[in-house]
């Protein structure tokens, strides 16, 4: 899957204007700027549902995205958004301040910015995810473990937890996604995590590919789908 820039994207997103418009199931994607105390200005990208409706709250994703000078435009624009499209959900993907999702400006950025968007759209509260890939998979396994009360769910890809506290997930439900040949993250540390999770009763599924590489970004969209539609479940089924 080819990958482009947020400049290039946004440019072939303003070019496409009158198709996205004829297709309901297409969102507006646009990038935003918000200053945050403290922090100064921080980019964002956010895609929203054309059909929105007073009255009809929709789940919220936040999407994290990986290291090596990645933004959050071309995360959500070229992998969250093809996979959960269906959700008609509200899609937030911060530019990361730095090269770690955990550090105290990125964190307090996020939050920031995660009520910001709250305040301005009608938004299930029972249906908050986070998910990202790479270092935006640590950060989601960060969120959700030091700030378990913001999320529904977690969706992290292609990461490690770390030294996050798993007991402090609290009973979101979480889905991991890892392929056994990537070569950057082994595959290990996710599986010890998810099998920990399961063992304590916690709602937890673990998505195992092979033959994928941790470059290999695009081909985490299918997967993503699918972890998405058994977060849905979850949720129907509390």
């Amino acid at each position: 899957m080819k990958l482009y820039s947020l400049p290039v994207l946004l440019a072939l997103l303003a070019m496409s204007t009158a198709t996205l418009a004829q297709s309901g199931s297409t969102p507006l994607i646009e990038s935003a700027t918000i200053d945050v105390p403290g922090h100064g200005p921080m980019i964002y990208t956010i895609s929203v549902p054309r059909n929105l409706r007073d009255g009809e709250p929709r789940p919220l994703v936040l999407a994290l995205h990986p290291g090596g000078g990645s933004r959050g435009g071309p995360f959500l624009y070229q992998i969250v958004e093809p996979a959960l499209r269906d959700w008609g959900a509200i899609v937030v993907a911060p530019d990361s301040p730095n090269r770690r999702w955990s550090v105290p400006s990125a964190e307090e950025s996020v939050l920031f910015l995660l009520d910001d968007v709250l305040e301005r759209y009608e938004i299930d509260r029972d249906r908050i995810l986070v998910t990202g890939f790479s270092m935006g998979g640590a950060g989601t396994w960060f969120m959700a473990t030091h700030h378990p009360e913001r999320f529904s769910g977690a969706i992290p890809i292609a990461s490690a937890p770390r030294d996050n506290p798993l007991d402090r997930i609290g009973s979101m439900p979480v889905h991991v996604i890892h392929s056994r040949d990537d070569e950057l993250v082994p595959i290990g540390p996710a599986r010890a995590a998810a099998d920990t999770l399961a063992e304590r009763g916690h709602p937890t599924e673990f998505t195992e590919l092979s033959g994928i590489s941790h470059y290999s970004m695009g081909s985490y969209i299918r997967p993503l789908k699918q972890a998405g539609d058994w977060m849905q479940q979850q949720w129907d089924n509390r």
